[in-house]
C-alpha cells in the first residue's frame, strides 16, 4: 500500500453547491480503470445534456498510476484541475468526480470558479462514503470458556472488531487485525490465558470497515 493514510472511495455520492445563481452538482463515482470512469462520464453528459459544463477529474491505482482532468469548455486550470487537486490533497484514491455546472446568468472569475468547482467537489465527498484500509489478518483464537471473556475485552478494550463468535468444546473468536498489531495482539492474548489459548492467522488482507461490516480489498 503507498501509505498510512490511503483513503479510497467506496460508495460515491451527490453533493450541490449554488454559486451567483449557477448551480454546481458534483457526482462521485468509486472507479477501478479508465474505460470505467469515461464511461460514468458519457452517461453524466448525457443525463445533463442541457448542462453547460460537465468537468471531470479521476485518480486510478494505489499511486494514482492514472489520472485524468478536464475543463470541458471551462476556461484552463478552473475546473477539472482545481477538482483533481481536491482527490489529491485528500488522497482520495480510485474515485471520479463530476462536476455538472448550470450557468446563472453571472460570470464568477476565475477564481470565483476555482473555489466553485472545490467547493462542489467537497460538498460530494461529504456525502460519500470514504474508507481507509490497513493490511493485516483474520485472527481465529481458540480458548476455553474460562479465557474466553478475557479475550473478548482485550480485544475490546484494545479497539480491535470481533467479527463471529463461535460457540462449541471451545469458543472460537474471530478478529480483524492490522498487521502492526499482529505480534502485540499475540502476546498480550497469552499473557491473558497463560499461553493456553490458540491463534491462527489467516493470509494477509487488506481490509476496512463500513460501520460493523467488514469490507475486503
Amino acid at each position: 500500500m503507498a501509505d498510512k493514510n490511503y483513503r479510497i472511495l467506496y460508495k460515491g455520492g451527490q453533493g450541490e453547491l449554488v454559486e451567483k445563481k449557477s448551480r454546481f452538482i458534483a457526482h462521485l463515482f468509486p472507479v477501478n480503470s479508465e474505460e470505467e470512469a469515461v464511461d460514468h462520464i458519457n452517461r453524466i453528459k448525457k443525463e445533463y445534456w442541457d448542462a453547460r459544463h460537465n468537468c471531470s477529474a479521476f485518480v486510478i491505482g494505489d499511486n494514482n498510476e492514472i489520472s485524468r482532468c478536464n475543463d470541458d469548455g471551462e476556461p484552463a486550470q478552473t475546473a477539472g484541475r482545481p477538482m483533481l487537486d481536491v482527490l489529491l490533497k485528500e488522497n482520495i484514491h480510485n474515485c471520479l468526480v463530476v462536476v455538472t455546472r448550470y450557468f446563472g446568468g453571472v460570470l464568477l472569475g476565475t477564481g470565483g470558479l476555482v473555489r466553485a468547482y472545490q467547493g462542489a467537489v467537497i460538498e460530494g465527498l461529504k456525502q460519500s462514503t470514504i474508507l481507509e484500509p490497513v493490511e493485516g489478518a483474520i485472527g481465529d483464537i481458540s480458548t476455553d470458556y474460562n479465557g474466553y471473556a478475557k479475550i473478548e475485552y482485550l480485544l475490546r478494550e484494545r479497539g480491535f472488531a470481533i467479527l463471529n463468535t463461535e460457540f462449541g468444546a471451545d469458543v472460537h473468536i474471530f478478529t480483524a487485525v492490522p498487521a502492526e498489531s499482529m505480534g502485540e495482539i499475540e502476546v498480550a492474548i497469552a499473557d491473558k490465558t497463560a499461553g493456553k489459548a490458540g491463534l491462527v492467522w489467516s493470509d494477509p488482507i487488506k481490509y476496512a470497515f463500513d460501520g460493523n461490516e467488514l469490507i475486503k480489498f
